[in-house]
């Protein structure tokens, strides 16, 4: 007989949990699932179970989490960090958006915080907020119990900002199972591979992700329960807290002041009242709100019509991304069979509205925007600790952006497209391009122009120990591997040899999403001029091998020639060479081909010569 406790698991001898964290910008929690079901860890009671990602770091003293941090922000801004999210893995020359701290650091490094007790980095202020998440799981849960965690991301997370949010994991102790996406968790809970199995077709969701401070879009496919992410799109810098600020400037421009003449503390002070009000206008049409601003006080009314007017900025900013999202897919509003609100802005009747009037469809909003990531979550990593087969779900998640490497000529190799369902592995065959070469660098960019010097560049490393042999005759294979967690690793083999050299590509610093967004309109916008420029290129690169081949030779098999025949080899040689550092396409490609005839019969004479000699000394009858 085997006997339970109540909400804990069926079979009490096994014990093994994974957790599912969403690390929020503003709100972080925690989930488990416990006797088959996915459920969110309180604190203290079973309202308390958002977590305020703020950390506080006192001139003495250790550092606070939570609602006691919280607690100190009006008094102590610059040293109550909030919304570290929005600085993990990115430089300092991206942080363009307002923020009261003191940054420390190089503009192409990840910024540290100053504050009271000294430099701390946003994967440090991270850290703790997971920590305090695990010591709530860990007195919720037997002793020794936790496998390890599914720790959520934005879907348009890059290379480094993943990197750092598992950085962030491994300082507070934690076995990261898993990073996935929030729209993917958010799809997990919601269950919608039953929807796909009940209705036996190919169905298209969107999920419409907009939390305290990041925003994120995402198009899933379900069909016969695999789970793939078409397109993805968001901006790291837009959610709820700039909803706060726009209330909170409406309230300033009541009293006719200037925002900037408004103190930091008073700001601080308005945003949390801002905040109050815009949850009460979830349930009420309106709402009565009295501030004091410089000594001069306010009362007055906050509509949910006066709402509409002050979130426009950023619904509009939503919805431009919904379109380009919907665009990458391939897809019309019309193709959608349900729209889901996920995050706890969306709770805003002014947001489902402008939601409802885009997609022409009720969204659907049945489980808690603020719980359903983290509940997806844990019930990924109850799959990945024991084996569950309850939920035949294939999650495929995709790349956001092109990845490949540099070749001759500084054009661009892509290996893997952008919305290339992860995990993937691709392979390619590279060759050398002078004689003799034992060496090679490969270059790793990002990007959807054609040359390297307009993408971004992620890695480099070197692979030696290739054979000496004549140009084009090595075969260098080259692999990008991405991992379910989005984590880029690429490899270069020398065949015949076996050498080998790989890098993982973490970068110190990732892209925001407005770069991001700039690399791909600048893919649309210079398509033709890249396409131009890449034939370019590849004619001058393809000529040039032809004259260092044709070069080389002359210098073994220039007996075949006889020296007027060497003499107009070499003048049409040194015509085309005269031409390479030109633009002129037409040309070039003149040149090449008043030189073909004669290294066609080079060529063939040489052929001939090996062929004799490899003939030598046989008769027919051998053959």
């Amino acid at each position: 007989m085997q006997i339970a406790e109540p909400n804990q698991s069926a079979q009490p001898h096994q014990h093994r949990f994974g957790l599912g964290i969403d690390l929020g910008t503003t709100r972080s929690l925690v989930a488990v699932v416990r006797s088959g079901k996915a459920q969110v860890l309180e604190a203290g009671s079973a309202t308390d179970t958002l977590l305020p990602s703020v950390v506080y770091y006192p001139s003495t003293g250790n550092p606070l989490v939570g609602y006691d941090a919280l607690a100190r922000l009006a008094d102590d801004p610059k040293n109550t960090i909030v919304s570290a999210k929005r600085f993990m893995g990115r430089s300092q020359a991206d942080i363009k958006f307002s923020h009261p701290y003191e940054l420390s650091g190089s503009k192409d490094d990840m910024p540290a915080f100053v504050t009271a007790q000294g430099k701390v980095s946003p994967v440090e202020v991270s850290a703790r907020i997971l920590a305090a998440l695990e010591q709530r799981a860990t007195s919720a849960l037997p002793a020794d119990s936790i496998e390890g965690a599914v720790i959520t991301v934005p879907a348009y997370f890059d290379e480094a900002q993943r990197q750092a949010t598992k950085d962030a994991a491994q300082a507070a102790g934690i076995n990261v199972l898993r990073l996935l996406n929030e729209p993917t968790a958010a799809a997990v809970a919601y269950g919608l591979d039953q929807h796909t199995q009940d209705n036996n077709k190919e169905s298209y969701y969107l999920i419409y992700d907009l939390g305290g401070g990041t925003f994120d879009v995402s198009i899933l496919k379900l069909n016969d329960g695999v789970f793939e992410v078409l397109a993805t799109g968001g901006n790291s810098a837009l959610g709820g807290d700039d909803i706060d600020r726009l209330i909170t400037n409406w309230i300033i421009k009541q009293l006719s002041i200037d925002p900037k003449d408004v103190s930091r503390h008073d700001k601080s002070i308005l945003a949390q009242q801002a905040k109050a009000y815009k949850q009460a206008l979830t349930d009420a049409e309106q709402v009565d709100i009295s501030v004091t601003i410089n000594e001069q006080s306010f009362k007055g009314v906050l509509h949910r019509t006066d709402i509409l007017a002050i979130v426009e900025p950023v619904s509009r900013r939503t919805l431009s991304v919904c379109e380009q999202v919907l665009r990458d897919a391939k897809l019309s509003t019309t193709d959608l069979d349900e729209v889901i609100l996920v995050g706890g802005s969306t709770r805003m009747p002014a947001i489902q509205k402008i939601v409802t009037e885009f997609f022409d469809k009720q969204p659907l909003c049945c489980l808690n925007p603020d719980e359903v990531v983290a509940l997806g979550a844990a019930q990924t990593a109850h799959q990945l600790v024991n084996g569950s087969s309850d939920n035949n779900i294939l999650l495929l998640d995709i790349t956001p952006l092109s990845l490949g490497l540099e070749t001759m000529g500084g054009l661009v190799e892509v290996l893997i497209p952008r919305n290339t369902p992860i995990p993937v592995k691709k392979r390619q065959v590279f060759t050398t391009y002078q004689d003799g070469q034992t060496g090679m660098v490969i270059h790793v960019v990002q990007g959807e122009r054609e040359t390297v010097e307009n993408c971004r560049s992620l890695g480099r490393f070197e692979l030696y120990g290739i054979p000496p042999m004549k140009a084009g005759f090595a075969r260098i294979e080259v692999t990008f591997s991405i991992d379910a967690n989005g984590q880029l690793t690429v490899s270069a083999q020398e065949t015949t040899t076996k050498t080998e050299s790989k890098i993982e590509i973490v970068p110190s610093y990732g892209l925001s999403d407005e770069q991001k967004e700039q690399l791909l309109v600048a893919g649309f916008k210079h398509a033709e001029e890249d396409k131009n420029a890449r034939s370019l290129i590849e004619t001058r690169v393809e000529a040039e091998r032809e004259v260092l081949a044709l070069e080389s030779a002359l210098n073994e098999f220039s007996a075949l020639l006889s020296s007027d025949e060497q003499l107009t080899l070499a003048e049409q040689i040194q015509s085309l060479k005269t031409v390479l550092s030109t633009n002129d396409l037409a040309l070039i490609e003149t040149k090449q081909a008043q030189l073909k005839p004669h290294s066609d019969a080079f060529a063939a004479r040489i052929m001939n010569q090996s062929v004799k000699a490899s003939m030598a000394g046989t008769s027919a009858q051998d053959w």
